[in-house]
């Protein structure tokens, strides 16, 4: 995806503190104090613009939501939508998703949202793919027990290669869709992306993942 400079977007970020929060890292093992409740946190990986989590947000107002995007010039699309909505229970972060662990707590987070990823089809890029195992073993590590990953993508190559990292990690695909929108799956959420792309007959692919309880 090509992104449209826009110089402005940092100034607009720095703006509005109360929804993209600036150091984040603060709030690490207590989040629920920025939110003032005890609500399950579910964290979108690639927010992207912003549809997916803000309308999540409206529909869901018993869970937190977070949005994560690292492009300043993506990421104000989203916050004109939290703006423009003024929702309690979500709010954005500027940031790299590498600093998960430097941001949430072990079982901060309850579900993962990896929605239309890089798909990085270059080998070299392997470990750039959110579905690598390394970004898997991060994501463990902010993940209550049992914790959940939601990936969707148009890209069968990423779809399938996440279907094997998953279970070779040792996650338990508990749905799997290679046409979703044909499926009869109730209560999907488009992204901006995924729009785009149904609407042009391209099939997108689901599945859920779910994190093995640890042994006693």
């Amino acid at each position: 995806m090509r992104l449209r400079n826009k110089p402005w977007a940092k100034e607009k970020i720095v703006a509005y503190p109360q929804y993209i929060i600036p150091q984040p890292e603060q709030y690490k093992g207590r989040w629920h104090e920025l939110f003032s409740n005890g609500h399950p946190i579910h964290i979108e990986i690639g927010t992207g613009k912003g549809r997916f989590i803000t309308e999540m947000a409206k529909m869901n107002p018993h869970i937190n939501y977070v949005g994560i995007e690292l492009y300043e010039s993506v990421i104000v699309c989203a916050l004109d939508k939290l703006i423009e909505n003024n929702l309690p229970n979500l709010r954005l972060l500027n940031v790299n998703a590498k600093d998960l662990t430097n941001i949430f707590a072990k079982g901060e987070v309850e579900r993962i949202y990896l929605n239309f990823s890089d798909p990085w089809p270059k080998k070299r890029h392997e470990k750039r793919r959110l579905t690598y195992r390394a970004f898997l073993e991060l994501y463990e590590n902010i993940l209550v027990d049992e914790g959940e990953i939601h990936f969707k993508t148009d890209n069968r190559g990423l779809f399938e290669y996440s279907l094997v990292s998953f279970s070779q990690y040792g996650l338990v695909l508990q749905y799997v869709s290679i046409d979703l929108h044909r499926s009869g799956f109730e209560g999907n959420v488009m992204t901006e992306y995924e729009q785009k792309f149904s609407e042009k007959g391209n099939p997108i692919y689901r599945c859920e993942a779910k994190y093995r309880k640890p042994m006693s």
